[in-house]
């Protein structure tokens, strides 16, 4: 904007042009600043976003992790779900998304156990969509090894050994992990998605579901911002 700015010129204006110019380079710089501060306070702590009582680990290494918390029989987390799929298409390359199932009681911990015995067998990109779908959708009541793993060879994708694999040593050893960090992270419902272990947002708290895609995206920047300083 400055770049053929001639000052020589500027000040041999008449008096009224020379007011006129500063008063309108004034508000210019004022009104930059004001959307700046705008922009940088859209997103409030405390308001769209909550702050860990403590920093948590986490499992993605130099990518900033964001983790979603869910459970397979809330409908929150399925109507999320379609957002977060969409979301993941164009994930910022500094970031990686990571889905544990919560536990927030024992009622939950078949579907925990569901999801690790999926990605136990690398099944996740081949059963997660659809285990929501046959709840809420189709309305089944999968509520024990033998339905599940007769949910699975429904599905035609090959033989697996469900049964065998919902009590193994991976799986306890993922569950136990899934209930540690629900009581670290301070959750009291789901969906709710962490980033940077430090960071607590949900659909609630950022005021729907396309801000919640929002509020991740800015969380991530800065969480950028702050690892550069």
């Amino acid at each position: 904007m400055m770049k053929n700015f001639n000052l020589k010129r500027f000040l041999h204006l008449p008096i009224s042009t020379l007011i006129a110019t500063l008063t309108a380079l004034t508000l210019a710089v004022l009104n930059a600043g004001t959307a700046a501060n705008a922009q940088e306070e859209r997103f409030i702590e405390g308001g769209h976003y909550e702050l860990l009582d403590k920093v948590q680990p986490v499992q993605t290494g130099d990518k900033i992790e964001v983790v979603e918390m869910f459970w397979y029989q809330c409908p929150h987390c399925y109507r999320l779900e379609p957002y977060l799929i969409e979301w993941q298409k164009n994930i910022p390359e500094n970031a990686a998304y990571v889905a544990i199932p919560a536990m927030l009681s024992a009622r939950w911990e078949f579907d925990a156990r569901a999801y690790f015995t999926f990605e136990a067998l690398g099944l996740i990109e081949q059963l997660h969509t659809q285990f929501f779908n046959a709840i809420h959708l189709k309305r089944l009541n999968i509520n024990s090894v033998q339905k599940l793993q007769q949910w699975v060879d429904d599905q035609a994708i090959g033989e697996h050994d469900i049964i065998g694999t919902f009590s193994s040593f991976a799986v306890e050893n993922k569950l136990s992990f899934a209930s540690l960090m629900s009581r670290n992270y301070g959750l009291t419902g789901v969906p709710a998605i962490i980033v940077d272990g430090r960071y607590r947002t949900s659909v609630s708290l950022a005021g729907g579901h396309n801000q919640l895609i929002e509020v991740i995206n800015y969380l991530i920047e800065k969480v950028k911002a702050d690892r550069a300083q």
